[in-house]
C-alpha cells in the first residue's frame, strides 16, 4: 500500500547508533517520502555512516550538543512540518521497531480515525514476554501512572517511541511545554490530551534482538514519578478548573473536601479520645465515616468519567487517500 497524495516522513533520532543506522534507514518502506535524521551530538560517526547512504529522500541534521531524544524530535519535527509532511513516524535508531508496522502506524492517521498512533507491544502475554523482565514490569508500572497522569486510560505501553502524528496536530503543539529528555513520550500524550487529540494503540510485538537500551525502565519509574504527578496536577487544574468546568469537576471537590472533612474530623476526634482516655461516641463516628464514604463514591465517579473523557474527542477530517498499488 502507499499513500499517494499524503506526504509522510520518518524521523529517525540517532544517538551512537553507528552500528545499526544503515540497516534502519535501509529498511524504510518505498511509501516514506522523507527520512530525516537528527545526529544528536554523537561521537562515533554516525553522521558520516548516514552520508554516505546513497538515498535522496534523507536528511540528516546534525545537533552540536547532545540534547536527547525529545530535543532530537522536536528537531525533526519542526524540519518535517517544513517540508511538507502529513504524517510523521518516529522510528528509534537502534533496530527494535519493526518496519513491518509502519502501514499500521500510518494508516489511522491518513483516515481521521486519530491524530496520534503508537505502539503497544503489552496486548497479550505472548507478545509481551519477548520483552526483557525488567522492562516489562517497568512498563506496565508506567503504563498505569500515565494513565492517570495523562488522561488517556485506552492506551498503554507508554514508554514505546515507535508513533505517527499527523502534520496539523503537530501545529497545535507547544513543543516549549514537552520535555526534552526520555519523559518525552508521556510528556507528549499530556500536551495531546490538553488540545483533545484522538490517541490509538497498534498492537504489535515486542522485538528484541539483545540491543542493549539506553534507558533503565527502574530508574525512569522512579525519575518519573515526580513528573507524573506533576503532569497529573497540571492537566487536572488545565481540564477541570481553567479551560472548562465539568460535572466531574463538581464530583472531584465535593469528593476530595468530603474525604479531608471526615478524615481530619474523625483523626481529631480519635486523638482527643486518646488524650482523654475515652472512646468516641457513635454518632462522632457516623460523622466522619459518612463524609469520607459519600466522598470516596463521588470521586470514583470523577474518575469514571475523566475515563471515558477522550472517548468523545473529535475525529480528525481524513487526509488525501492514496490508491492501492501492487
Amino acid at each position: 500500500m502507499s499513500y499517494e497524495g499524503v506526504r509522510v516522513a520518518v524521523a529517525i533520532p540517532a544517538y551512537k547508533a553507528k552500528a545499526s543506522i544503515a540497516a534502519v534507514i535501509g529498511a524504510v518502506p518505498a511509501f516514506v517520502d522523507r527520512i530525516i535524521v537528527i545526529d544528536d551530538a554523537s561521537a562515533d560517526g554516525t553522521a558520516e555512516v548516514v552520508r554516505a547512504l546513497p538515498l535522496p529522500r534523507i536528511r540528516l541534521i546534525v545537533h552540536e550538543k547532545n540534547q536527547g531524544v525529545g530535543g532530537a524530535m522536536k528537531t525533526a519535527y519542526r524540519a518535517a512540518l517544513e517540508e511538507g509532511a502529513e504524517v510523521v513516524i518516529k522510528m528509534d535508531s537502534d533496530g527494535q521497531m519493526d518496519p513491518r508496522y509502519l502501514q499500521d502506524l500510518v494508516a489511522p492517521t491518513v483516515a481521521g480515525e486519530a491524530g496520534y498512533v503508537k505502539g503497544n507491544r503489552l496486548w497479550s502475554w505472548s507478545s509481551a514476554r519477548g520483552m526483557p523482565r525488567e522492562r516489562l514490569f517497568g512498563n506496565l508500572f508506567l503504563s498505569l501512572a500515565t494513565k492517570a497522569a495523562s488522561g488517556y486510560w485506552n492506551v498503554f505501553d507508554p514508554t514505546n517511541g515507535f508513533t505517527a502524528i499527523r502534520g496539523d496536530v503537530l501545529r497545535r503543539l507547544d513543543f516549549d511545554a514537552i520535555e526534552n529528555r526520555y519523559y518525552f513520550e508521556t510528556n507528549m500524550l499530556v500536551e495531546l490530551h490538553l488540545r483533545r487529540v484522538v490517541v490509538q494503540d497498534v498492537l504489535m510485538e515486542a522485538r528484541y534482538q539483545g540491543e542493549s537500551s539506553s534507558l533503565s525502565v527502574t530508574a525512569a519509574s522512579v525519575e518519573f514519578a515526580f513528573r507524573l504527578v506533576r503532569s497529573f496536577v497540571r492537566r487536572v487544574m488545565l481540564e477541570y478548573f481553567v479551560l472548562d468546568m465539568r460535572p466531574a469537576t463538581l464530583f472531584g471537590v465535593l469528593g476530595a473536601l468530603g474525604v479531608s472533612f471526615g478524615t481530619a474530623f474523625g483523626l481529631y476526634h480519635w486523638r482527643l479520645g486518646e488524650q482523654l482516655g475515652t472512646s468516641s461516641l457513635p454518632g462522632t463516628v457516623m460523622v466522619a465515616a459518612i463524609p469520607v464514604i459519600v466522598g470516596t463514591q463521588l470521586l470514583v465517579q470523577a474518575l469514571a468519567l475523566d475515563i471515558a473523557e477522550s472517548r468523545s474527542f473529535p475525529r480528525l477530517r481524513p487526509l488525501a487517500p492514496r490508491r492501492n498499488e501492487p
